[in-house]
């Protein structure tokens, strides 16, 4: 017979969301069972996989792909582990293990501009957040300090902040430089907020400049969800790895009362528990959801406004390639490394979307290389042309915002994985409004263009965009429970002691990489979880007030 285990707070997902909220729990005297699909690999293991994986450029192939806990891959082929339906593919990507998908991410740590929150009320589209950005700035701070972000406030007047980053900007590479300059007058370019180091912080060392931020920091100077893992841990939570969760099990009170998993040989396990928190990202999350039915909830747990799944957004992406008309050597120092901020708010967002404009610093040679061998140039031709790609050319790319659209989705689909559970489905279009940002910032690629001296420029298709991973919405917060899931808290509507935490809370996307605010989001709903006595906090005061 199992064991059979129970604790105060169940978490199901390891990522940094969820091994965050279960350390700040454990760390308030709390007993946390963590529970994570996928299986633990180490940090000297996934590094010899990116060393000797003969798929360069595939940031995915480090990551072992685990039959009972599958995540979409795309090359060699499709896996087709994320069905399809359309109108437009989502090709998302992201890791099933301990420590979840920031093992592989470009740390870009920014906040959102304050206008995000109230996008309805400013500009009449999309929703308004039910709380303020100023309610917010502590969770940021909070959320930063533990990440160790390195940033000048002053370069980012766009997101107010009542106190400062916690480290200086990491070191500017030379190509970023060179664009600064140019554009200066023009364009205000500025460092990246990153979660990497610029000198030693947290035991780790500052990032080396090495160009691999992606797949995976070779030096560890990056922040990331096994750091999480491991604090975590430390603090007394018990993680159980290789556990797919596939039902909540409710009361007659509608109340969580276990979370069922299976084992990689479908044995099923059974752990109850106090308070359930959701953990996993925007598409395993509602997934699981949709897969705990009942009598009482045929349509999935939490689902009782068939709000569950909807609203998905992410950061597509246009871009320019050109010829600068002098050498910049792209590939020294991080990936992602400077940008463009001045068109992430303005009167316009009501009638096309805003974007930011950030430049791209990886290294030119790989790509250049493969396409100069398929072109079939060899010899003397081929170096000639290589060595001049790789210090002339260079990229700006579009982030820009989608809207939280109803029909955008995540489903089940009729296909099953190995353990016999159904895959997600994705239901993914681009509008109008997101279209129309991408073609206003044409204007501003070929004035960047001009600036630099650009020749030989190569936009992307109208009809192309590039997908950016960063997985919003399907599991939305707002105060009413017709149109979101959980309220503001994370507390979700139909169960008053479940709760969800990740990217798939925020109610829209903005113009910025996710991670930093679903984790300042996810420390905000700690306050209401389990409040701590010695630190007087606005949020958890109005948490006491509500109940919690």
């Amino acid at each position: 017979m199992s064991e059979q285990l129970s604790a105060d707070f169940v978490v199901v997902g390891s990522g940094i969301c969820g091994a965050l909220t279960a350390l700040v729990l454990a760390q308030r005297g709390a007993s946390v069972i963590m529970l994570e699909a996928g299986p633990r690999v180490g940090r000297a293991e996934l590094l010899a996989n990116f060393r000797n994986s003969p798929r360069r450029g595939d940031w995915m192939s480090p990551y072992p792909f685990s039959p009972w806990a599958p995540h979409p891959v795309y090359r060699p082929e499709d896996n087709e582990y994320l069905v399809q339906a359309g109108p437009y593919p989502y090709p998302a990507e992201y890791i099933r293990m301990v420590g979840g998908t920031t093992w592989h991410w470009a740390a870009l740590a920014w906040r959102y501009v304050p206008n995000d929150l109230r996008m309805a009320s400013l500009y009449d589209v999309g929703v308004d957040w039910p709380f303020t950005y100023d309610e917010l700035d502590p969770y940021y701070q909070w959320a930063e300090e533990l990440m160790g972000v390195a940033a000048a406030g002053e370069e980012h007047p766009e997101s107010p902040r009542s106190q400062p980053y916690p480290l200086e900007p990491v070191a500017e590479p030379w190509a970023m430089r060179r664009i600064r300059e140019r554009l200066t007058g023009t364009y205000a370019v500025a460092n990246n907020p990153v979660a990497r180091n610029s000198r030693t912080f947290g035991g780790r060392p500052a990032c080396c400049g090495s160009n691999n931020c992606q797949p995976i920091c070779p030096v560890d100077a990056q922040y990331h969800g096994g750091i999480s893992v491991a604090a975590a841990e430390a603090a007394g939570v018990r993680l159980i790895s290789s556990a797919v969760v596939y039902n909540l099990e409710h009361d007659e009170q509608d109340r969580i009362v276990a979370a069922h998993y299976y084992d990689p040989d479908k044995n099923s396990h059974r752990i109850t528990g106090k308070t359930f928190i959701v953990a996993a990202n925007g598409i395993e999350t509602p997934r699981l959801l949709l897969m705990s039915t009942s009598d009482r909830f045929p349509n999935g747990i939490a689902n009782s406004t068939d709000m569950v799944g909807r609203y998905l957004m992410d950061h597509p992406s246009t871009s320019l390639t050109f010829d600068a008309d002098e050498e910049i050597w792209l590939g020294r120092g991080p990936q992602s490394p400077s940008s463009i901020s001045a068109l992430r708010d303005g009167a316009f967002r009501s009638e096309y979307s805003a974007y930011r404009l950030d430049f791209t610093n990886i290294s030119r040679v790989d790509s250049t290389t493969q396409r100069l061998l398929k072109e079939g140039v060899y010899g003397p031709e081929f170096e000639r042309r290589l060595r001049y790609s790789a210090a002339h050319e260079m990229s700006v790319k579009t982030v820009l915002e989608v809207l939280p659209v109803p029909d955008n989705r995540i489903a089940l689909s009729e296909r099953k994985d190995a353990l016999g559970l159904p895959r997600p489905q994705v239901h993914y279009a681009i509008d109008a409004y997101t279209r129309g940002g991408a073609q206003d910032a044409k204007q501003h690629f070929t004035r960047i263009a001009e600036l630099m001296g650009g020749s030989n420029l190569r936009f992307t298709a109208d009809d192309y965009f590039a997908n950016n991973q960063h997985i919003c919405g399907t599991v939305s917060m707002g105060d009413d429970p017709a149109v979101s899931v959980c309220d503001g808290w994370g507390r979700t509507h139909d169960h008053e002691n479940l709760f969800l935490v990740g990217t798939g809370v925020l109610p829209t996307a903005g113009t910025c990489n996710s991670t930093l605010t679903a984790v300042a989001v996810a420390l905000r709903s700690v306050d209401a979880m389990l409040p701590d006595p010695t630190i007087a906090r606005e949020p958890a005061a109005a948490a006491e007030r509500t109940g919690s």
